[in-house]
């Protein structure tokens, strides 16, 4: 794993540590390498890229809003989180492996493409796609994204593409405000399921069984994206979902199902919400075990 820097988030440590143990000691670990701007800009605006690099601090923080601030370390940080998962999907599209986890920070699922937002400030998964469109030629991408918030930014991204698909599952009402159920894409290649406050592992479930996971085979992907949020878990703060932690590793095995019928299981994913460190860990530890086909 490396030393952590003193800049590392604790909920990063919380899932690097949840990782640590004898179970996954053969796990294949990839140090991430620097993403590069080229791969950033697919998706963000050049303009707003610079901005963020030129506000970086030399010591303290810069707040670019009420959520979302940048301290010394943050540059490396999201270079790191666009190179890991760029480096996820090229292993993956060229089969040296049949899955990857990336435990990054920044998340990424908010960001737009010329605004930070909900602690992101670059869009990991919808990078990733396009990474996997433009570098490995891939014609179907889909992102499946459980975290408790609407990815607002990777929906944005995606609505007006033929060749890419998002669904995702989030708490309503709750932050961004976005997400609406009527909200399909341009091109019927997007699916939103509500879950209400209090709601648990039946609704959650049935929304995977009934909705997403037929629009995923229906599309039939290539390569699935996973934004793996872990803030649906009934500890967290932020929301009033219910979910247990097997409820995550059931939708990665789901998710996992579909891709070996679509794309031989190539499936990416990459680390969104998690704001109880207990939780976090423990949810991190058994999408990891899914995927690892335990």
């Amino acid at each position: 794993m490396g030393e952590w820097h003193p800049e590392t988030p604790a909920r990063l440590k919380a899932v690097l540590s949840a990782l640590e143990t004898e179970e996954f000691t053969f796990l294949h670990r990839i140090e991430a390498p620097l993403g590069t701007l080229r791969q950033i800009e697919r998706v963000h605006a050049p303009f707003y890229v610079e901005s963020i690099f030129e506000n970086v601090p030399n010591s303290g923080h810069v707040h670019l809003d009420s959520d979302t601030a940048l301290n010394p370390a943050t540059g490396d940080a999201a270079l790191r989180a666009i190179g890991a998962i760029c480096a996820a999907v090229d292993v993956v599209a060229n089969g040296e492996m049949r899955n990857a986890f990336c435990a990054v920070r920044p998340p990424g699922h908010h960001a737009e493409s010329s605004a930070a937002m909900g602690f992101c400030l670059f869009n990991n998964a919808a990078v990733a796609a396009e990474h996997a469109r433009h570098v490995h030629g891939m014609e179907r991408v889909a992102v499946i994204d459980f975290d408790v918030h609407h990815g607002n930014g990777t929906q944005n991204h995606v609505f007006r593409f033929r060749d890419l698909f998002y669904a995702s599952s989030h708490q309503w009402p709750c932050y961004p405000g976005t997400g609406m159920e009527h909200e399909t894409g341009v091109f019927n290649n997007i699916v939103n399921v509500h879950l209400r406050p209090g709601s648990g592992s039946e609704e959650f479930r049935r929304g995977y069984i009934e909705r997403i996971l037929p629009a995923l085979r229906n599309f039939c992907p290539e390569l699935v994206i996973i934004s793996a949020g872990f803030d649906a878990h009934y500890r967290d703060p932020l929301a009033q979902l219910r979910l247990e932690t097997e409820d995550f590793a059931w939708v990665t095995r789901e998710i996992l199902e579909v891709a070996e019928k679509t794309c031989r299981g190539r499936v990416v994913s990459t680390l969104e919400g998690g704001y109880d460190l207990q939780a976090l860990g423990v949810c991190a530890a058994a999408h990891v075990r899914a995927l690892m086909g335990h």
